[in-house]
């Protein structure tokens, strides 16, 4: 049955179509009017002389950090850094915590000499002939006032394929596996969890899953800094969207209620947009949460078990940020031509509580593209000072070079930057003053500075 509120929100969509209907009916005429919208961003790219990365007239970066750099703690800077997040240390410093998307065949990628050195009972799991598995975190110390770096050091070893994850109000980044290997002679234990790395860590952590964030094929993370709650992104075809009521703010370890998305009225909604137009581009929906019960199931099991409850499908879900009241998520081809959505939802006043079913939270399909030269399989994102979204494009089909992609407010698209070589731009985050977007280049892994006008739109 369609709510009072989803007839209200959908009879606006309609009518700003021109279209009339049921909630989710479109008619193929409605569906092809909708191109993904554009607009000039800060004006063209101009080629890098460094071959690099191509940026709008005024816009500059450093290099920060380089694979194979040897780091403070005689480590080497591992390769393919993906997600990343920007945390305050003091004043003048800040933390960039790397996530490193290695597997246990990349041992030799930390550089010579590197697999005796990683024989640590600081690792959360090893292979058969005990070197730590290579995935894990790397942090970069900043220094805001000169934007040079300070130090460089491992900070999570032992894990496989840390792809993204999320900040923490209380000064930590979540780093998520992007796996669910079981015990093999290739490593020990399961795999499959978050793992929580203090900003301040001078040295590797004590790596602690954090196991009420449920053990599956994890992307990203963010909080709601009002109330403690983590949403999170699965990287599946048919994922998930999750939440944690965490049982104490603050403190992951100390659990919570897992759950995943549905809409309301609408069990087993599919977002995908793959075979139609069930969800129209800047459309609301209400939303509920169905539970998951055996949230460390070992049978890579979570998305059936929320699917059989009702949840919603997603296509790859894959970065997650946290705004003003709301958030954003990618997937990365949804779409009926499989090119990338972006999401927003806006959690109830009342989110996590008997209440929110009074006033529930709301999605919205903000984003779907329709031109791969606009926007590509959009991967990890942040959300700019100004509002605007940065998104990475994480795509390898040589119909154009990956590029920064920002987004207005009003859902337009434009190309912010343009990478040279051929591999993602990953990390997307701003420093806490506005005025740097740190950003991994993947593989051979590099950290970036981007400094510019960051207010002066075209």
């Amino acid at each position: 049955m369609i709510t009072r509120r989803q007839f209200t929100v959908a009879l606006g969509t309609f009518a700003a179509a021109g279209v009339t209907g049921g909630l989710f009916r479109h008619p193929k005429a409605w569906a092809e009017t909708q191109l993904t919208k554009t607009t000039t961003g800060y004006g063209p790219l101009i080629d890098d002389p460094k071959g690099i990365l191509s940026l709008p007239k005024g816009f500059t970066y450093e290099v920060l950090s380089s694979f194979g750099d040897v780091m403070s703690d005689g480590n080497h800077v591992p390769d393919r850094a993906d997600g990343m997040g920007c945390l305050t240390l003091d004043d003048d410093h800040v933390a960039l915590v790397r996530n490193h998307e290695l597997q246990p065949k990349h041992l030799s990628e930390f550089g010579p000499g590197q697999p005796e050195a990683l024989k640590t009972p600081m690792a959360y799991d090893h292979n058969d002939e005990g070197q730590a598995l290579p995935g894990g975190t790397s942090t970069i110390v900043v220094n805001t006032k000169t934007g040079k770096k300070v130090k460089e050091y491992l900070s999570l070893t032992g894990t496989i394929r840390n792809c993204s994850g999320g900040i923490t109000p209380w000064g930590s980044w979540l780093t998520c596996e992007e796996s669910v290997d079981k015990p093999s002679s290739a490593n020990s234990k399961y795999h499959g969890y978050v793992f929580e790395v203090p900003a301040n860590a001078e040295g590797l952590v004590d790596p602690k899953p954090l196991k009420a964030l449920g053990r599956f094929n994890h992307e990203a993370a963010c909080i709601d800094p009002e109330t403690g709650i983590v949403y999170l992104t699965e990287d599946r075809g048919d994922s998930l969207l999750y939440r944690l009521i965490p049982n104490e703010y603050g403190n992951l370890q100390a659990g919570g209620k897992l759950q995943a998305l549905a809409v309301k009225g609408y069990p087993k909604f599919d977002t995908r947009n793959w075979q139609k137009q069930e969800m129209p581009v800047s459309s609301w929906v209400d939303c509920e949460w169905v539970d998951i019960e055996n949230v460390d199931s070992a049978e890579d099991d979570l998305r059936k078990q929320g699917y059989q409850a009702g949840a919603a499908l997603f296509a790859r879900g894959e970065g997650i940020h946290w705004g003003q009241g709301e958030f954003y998520f990618c997937c990365t081809n949804g779409g009926n031509k499989k090119l990338g959505q972006v999401m927003r939802y806006k959690p109830s006043q009342y989110e996590g509580t008997p209440s929110e079913h009074d006033e529930p939270g709301r999605l919205q399909l903000f984003v779907e593209s329709t031109d791969a030269q606009i926007f590509n399989f959009g991967d990890n994102l942040t959300v700019a000072p100004n509002g605007h979204l940065i998104v990475c494009e994480d795509q390898y089909t040589a119909v154009v070079d990956n590029h920064l992609r920002g987004v207005t407010p009003n859902g337009e698209v434009y190309p912010f930057a343009q990478l040279a070589w051929q591999t993602e731009l990953a990390g997307a985050c701003f420093s806490p003053d506005g005025s740097t977007l740190f950003v991994n280049v993947y593989s051979p892994s590099q950290t970036l500075a981007i400094k510019g006008p960051w207010k002066h739109l075209v």
